[in-house]
């Protein structure tokens, strides 16, 4: 059976993309992703009446080359976006010598959601 590596995520940007070049000029660029859903409270109320609390989980989006670009010429923060992609996991030290690990999101797949247009750039488009 083959391993399976795949997120697919509906949200916000919570800031504008920011685009660079490696060393080898290849452009990537980083974008912040907001996914929300409300949960049941965990705190017992007097009225036992269900409260909802929202709760926000925030995703480090990575995209290559041409897909990459076309993010970062059209995207904005508070945009609603589609994206799919691969987990990848790192692990560092940080400054203070604590061990540390980060998530990322590697897009294989962005669509731009609402704003009347939507467009979608994808791994394949781009190569």
């Amino acid at each position: 059976m083959k391993d399976i590596n795949k997120i697919i995520l509906i949200g916000r940007l919570g800031a504008d993309p920011v685009m660079r070049e490696t060393k080898t000029g290849a452009v990537v660029v980083h974008f912040p992703v907001a996914t929300s859903r409300r949960v049941k409270s965990t705190e017992p109320s007097e009225t036992e009446e269900v409260k909802m609390t929202e709760e926000t989980q925030w995703h480090r989006i990575v995209a290559w080359g041409r897909q990459g670009e076309t993010c970062a010429q059209y995207l904005k923060k508070g945009q609603k976006v589609y994206v799919e992609g691969s987990i990848l996991s790192r692990h560092y030290e940080a400054k203070d010598g604590t061990d540390r690990m980060s998530f990322e999101v590697i897009a294989e797949t962005v669509s731009f959601l609402g704003g009347g247009r939507t467009d979608s750039v994808s791994e394949a488009q781009s190569a």
